[in-house]
């Protein structure tokens, strides 16, 4: 019978996963970069890039602390985020929609990475990997400086540009006039006899 795997198996199988994953991230950012229509997110964007490089860098230096030879998994769940991202930039949406929905797409994945270094901050530390959980822990803050990042400008005016463009200043006022207008035309109900209430109540079960 085959020896079960270890905690030390997982983390490294954990690590070969955030390694690949930060491989796909390099590729995927350029085209977020290039979808954006702000400049601030673009440039947001293109930063984020060079981190990224940087964890990848980072990550090598995590398996050569450990004696482990660089290598990755394929990391299945970045992979689906990232196909979201793409099928978003394929929709046919106006630059404030497309903005919002990128930064959508761009804090799936960064949430994503959070969740996955801040296991392995805690394996490593846990197993006293000392030298591996600084590197891990400066990469989680990178993370969540980008994800924070990202939040900013969708409250910062982006979302509110994108609400805007989906319903323009004046369209719910000129609803509220035409249905307030009724009653005061005088050929609508009679006041007071008010037929409606009751026969809502009735078709009621």
């Amino acid at each position: 019978m085959a020896d079960k795997g270890t905690f030390h198996d997982a983390f490294l199988d954990e690590l070969r996963d955030a390694y690949d994953a930060e491989k796909q991230l390099t590729k995927a950012l350029p085209k977020l970069a290039k979808a954006a229509a702000a400049d601030e997110l673009r440039e947001a964007f293109e930063s984020h890039l060079g981190e990224t490089r940087g964890h990848v860098e980072k990550l090598e230096q995590v398996f050569a602390s450990l004696d482990e030879k660089v290598r990755g998994k394929h990391c299945d769940g970045i992979a689906g985020i990232i196909e979201e991202g793409k099928s978003v930039m394929e929709e046919d949406f106006d630059d404030e929609t497309m903005d919002a929905c990128l930064i959508a797409a761009g804090q799936r994945a960064e949430h994503y990475e959070m969740a996955a270094y801040g296991t392995l901050v805690a394996w490593a530390k846990a197993m006293g990997h000392e030298e591996a959980a600084g590197l891990l822990e400066e990469i989680l803050d990178e993370e969540k400086a980008a994800d924070e990042k990202l939040t900013s400008l969708a409250d910062g005016g982006i979302n509110e540009s994108a609400a805007a463009s989906a319903h323009p200043e004046g369209e719910e006022g000129e609803e509220g006039e035409e249905s307030d207008s009724a009653p005061k035309g005088g050929k609508g109900r009679a006041k007071g006899s008010g037929p409606a209430q009751p026969m809502a109540k009735a078709g009621r079960r």
